[in-house]
């Protein structure tokens, strides 16, 4: 009489290997990953933000990728209205690309500036008032604004700083209107 192999079934199947088979455990509870961040130091679990240098390299990489992005798409369109009815699809590719690439890289260098310049601003602010709140973020937006256009004169500089403050105060008001209204 044959006797069954380990490895096959009843039926003479091959069986799968099962690496939990002599746990006897639920595969839930053998890895339990924690849902809260964890911090080295208990100092890093106190602070409710970024630090200066967190704060400077978040705002200077999602100026210099919203930028870029933007940049890249107006680059877009200009290099299809720039192309010629007897150019060919190789010379029409390579407009595209060409005006695509050359406004992404100036706009995402500006945008990524301003976010530089507003990262700086914010921190330093943060760092006289001891305090976290709104009227920070309004006083950056605006003094980036201004510090941006200050080479153009006092009337470009006044006018920067204005709509800088308008579209930090806008973004600010946004977020909030979204964490009340918007379950996430």
């Amino acid at each position: 009489m044959a006797h069954p192999r380990p490895d096959r079934d009843s039926d003479g199947h091959r069986r799968q290997y099962n690496p939990y088979q002599d746990l006897h455990l639920p595969v839930q509870t053998l890895y339990q990953l924690p849902t809260s961040p964890e911090f080295l130091f208990q100092e890093e679990s106190v602070a409710q933000r970024r630090s200066w240098g967190e704060n400077l390299t978040y705002y200077t990489g999602i100026g210099y990728l919203s930028g870029s992005l933007a940049g890249a798409g107006k680059g877009l369109i200009d290099g299809i209205k720039s192309s010629e009815p007897e150019d060919t699809l190789k010379l029409r590719i390579n407009r595209i690309l060409n005006a695509s690439g050359h406004t992404g890289r100036k706009v995402g260098n500006r945008a990524g500036v301003i976010g530089l310049m507003y990262a700086g601003l914010e921190s330093g602010i943060v760092a006289v008032r001891d305090t976290d709140d709104v009227v920070n973020s309004v006083v950056a937006g605006l003094g980036t604004g201004a510090l941006y256009k200050a080479a153009a004169g006092v009337r470009s500089a006044a006018v920067g700083g204005a709509i800088g403050g308008m579209v930090v105060g806008a973004a600010v008001a946004g977020k909030q209107v979204l964490k009340r209204y918007v379950p996430i």
